[in-house]
């Protein structure tokens, strides 16, 4: 009985509570493309501003704790080893007051402090005080005008200090063989002062010797049976 009025009441509600399909319009579909897009691409870490030759440079983790991505940081080595040998870079020396400022670069390890080793000629090496891991910059202090020296940095974790590669209980000859180690030899230059001393007891030395040659040859020498010489006549033989 198709035609029956129940029949066809039960079929028109059952239609009426089958939501229709609305059509999508082009804006509903840009909506959903930029979703997708924000969604798939994720936030592009970048480097962290880290140098490792720069003075009272922050360290690295802190860098990443302080931003709101974590940055990249350079890869370090494990901090269960020893840290590798630092860097030496510029010795800026001040020959006037007998200092120098010495310069170095950190190692691709953890390091918790650093020291600096001193020592001129082949006599025993004096460690410096330490100093704190962001620390690229030391100054020394009485240095000899006219003095050789070796000077080594070297840096430390719980697990340990870094080799000192360029020079040894000899000192000097290793130095030049190492030239990007954490050793290096410096000249102090002598003093302005001390040249000029210098040159004038070299001048006055000079012109004592040059006196001393004119009295002898106009005083002492004929007073010591050393005459002159007379030129022959022209007619003797």
């Amino acid at each position: 009985m198709l035609h029956s009025p129940s029949l066809v009441w039960l079929l028109a509600m059952t239609f009426s509570l089958v939501p229709r399909a609305q059509p999508l319009t082009p804006q509903d579909l840009d909506e959903d493309e930029e979703e997708d897009e924000t969604v798939s691409t994720p936030l592009q870490a970048v480097r962290c501003d880290y140098d490792r030759c720069r003075h009272l440079q922050v360290p690295c983790p802190e860098l990443q704790r302080a931003g709101p991505v974590a940055c990249l940081c350079p890869g370090l080595s494990s901090p269960t080893q020893p840290p590798e040998a630092p860097r030496l870079g510029e010795v800026h020396l001040v020959a006037e007051e007998g200092r120098a400022v010495v310069h170095w670069c950190a190692p691709y390890s953890p390091v918790h402090y650093y020291w600096l080793l001193l020592w001129e000629g082949t006599g025993v090496p004096q460690k410096g005080p330490p100093l704190n891991a962001t620390f690229r910059r030391a100054e020394l202090k009485g240095l000899t005008p006219g003095g050789t020296y070796v000077i080594c940095v070297v840096a430390g974790n719980e697990a340990g200090e870094s080799e000192v590669t360029g020079a040894g209980e000899d000192g000097q000859e290793r130095v030049a063989s190492v030239p990007f180690g954490p050793c290096g030899q410096i000249f102090v230059p002598p003093r302005p002062t001390t040249l000029v001393h210098t040159a004038v007891g070299v001048g006055t030395a000079l012109a004592l010797l040059s006196c001393a040659a004119l009295l002898w040859h106009f005083c002492l020498r004929e007073r010591w049976g050393c005459p002159r010489r007379r030129r022959p006549t022209a007619g003797t033989v």
